[in-house]
């Protein structure tokens, strides 16, 4: 048996022991538009993973991960959604903030904030879009500067994942007066526990709230608090953004196929597979589904990943519907309970937005892979 296959049985394993009493009653709970459910008991069961070694497996040991391979990685993210564990409430600190601090950060930012993100201490949101930089993200206006050895940021993010759950957020603001586009910005690290930090759930089209909209008025944070030199921001941003869709995108992908087979088996018992359009729309979400496994295993560029499993999941949801049949307009109860079907429709609108909208996407592979002429700008 290869490492990587001791690996895996090892968090197989592991998994199907502890998966079991209190938590087992997690299973399948939390995700995109779900993230409202069981999250106490959700966070309980990720300071349980932390104890046992199980967050963070990517990062080097000596900053408290197990240092494993991509391989061992790819196979402790398909094991985890395998076994139907819930849905991580860490992801941002573990997968997208850690990596940036190891790779960017000093060794006192690493000191400081790395093993509490290990052990699922504190929980961190992205500040990144706002109501005029959503997709155009050198567009921010948010401002911060230094006053008396602190950092006062004063502005407004908006889609803010998670942030009435968190105690901080990595912030990118412009901090050089009169500075344009990608010049002059910071990647800043803000404390949300402290006056100055006003944060609004928004409610969404699933009738929950995991967005949310973030005011800073004067809000503070220490000098060394900044990630790289003052205005690097943006090379700093842009790493965080690869780490984003890194090998945890196949722990997704398996999540998908779950989707997908369940369609598959409603489709049967209710009927819509004798239409030949479904069974063809169904055998097509199943070859894309497979080609978006191969391109990930393979590197496939993130703007183009991006691109297509967007795509793909918010064509599996509309799908659903059609396979659902006219039942799929009534809410399950009142009043407004939405069946898994019906969540999955409303909430995959948001793909093609969120995280680099496909418009987005389209140009960066136009201008950066293809090399095509860049987009004219006023």
């Amino acid at each position: 048996m290869s490492s990587v296959e001791e690996f895996r049985a090892e968090i197989r394993g592991w998994l199907k022991t502890h998966l079991s009493g209190s938590f087992a009653a997690l299973k399948g709970r939390g995700g995109p538009g779900r993230e409202h459910e069981a999250f106490a008991e959700r966070l309980a069961w990720e300071r349980h993973l932390a104890a046992h070694g199980w967050t963070c497996v990517g990062w080097p040991e000596e900053y408290g991960g197990r240092g494993a391979s991509i391989e061992e990685q790819i196979a402790f993210h398909e094991e985890y959604a395998l076994a139907d564990a819930p849905a991580r409430v860490n992801h941002i600190g573990e997968q997208l903030l850690g990596p940036t601090l190891i790779d960017h950060g000093t060794e006192e930012q690493k000191a400081r904030f790395l093993p509490p993100i290990r052990a699922v201490e504190e929980l961190w949101c992205q500040g990144y879009s706002e109501p005029g930089a959503g997709s155009d993200l050198a567009a921010v206006r948010t401002r911060a500067a230094l006053e008396d050895g602190r950092w006062v940021v004063n502005g407004q993010k908006i889609w803010t994942s998670l942030a009435h759950e968190s105690q901080w957020c990595f912030v990118l603001a412009r901090t050089e007066p009169g500075s344009r586009r990608h010049a002059g910005l910071s990647y800043l690290l803000v404390p949300l526990d402290r006056p100055g930090v006003e944060i609004r759930p928004i409610v969404q089209l699933t009738g929950t709230s995991e967005f949310n909209e973030v005011f800073f008025d004067g809000a503070v944070t220490d000098a060394a608090n900044v990630v790289g030199a003052p205005g690097d921001g943006w090379r700093i941003a842009m790493a965080t953004l690869g780490y984003e869709r890194g090998v945890s995108t196949l722990g997704q992908q398996v999540g998908f196929r779950r989707e997908l087979d369940a369609l598959v088996a409603l489709a049967r018992r209710n009927g819509a597979a004798a239409d030949p359009d479904i069974r063809d729309r169904l055998t097509r979400a199943w070859s894309g589904l497979q080609a978006l496994r191969a391109g990930a295993l393979r590197g496939t560029d993130p703007s183009a990943a991006k691109l297509y499993w967007s795509h793909w999941h918010r064509d599996l949801g509309e799908l659903a519907l059609e396979v659902c049949g006219p039942a799929a307009t009534l809410a399950a109860a009142a009043p407004y309970e939405l069946d898994d079907w019906q969540r999955l429709f409303l909430f995959s609108r948001a793909d093609t937005v969120y995280a680099g909208s496909s418009e987005i996407q389209r140009n960066i592979i136009a201008e950066r892979v293809l090399g095509l002429p860049k987009e004219p700008r006023p």
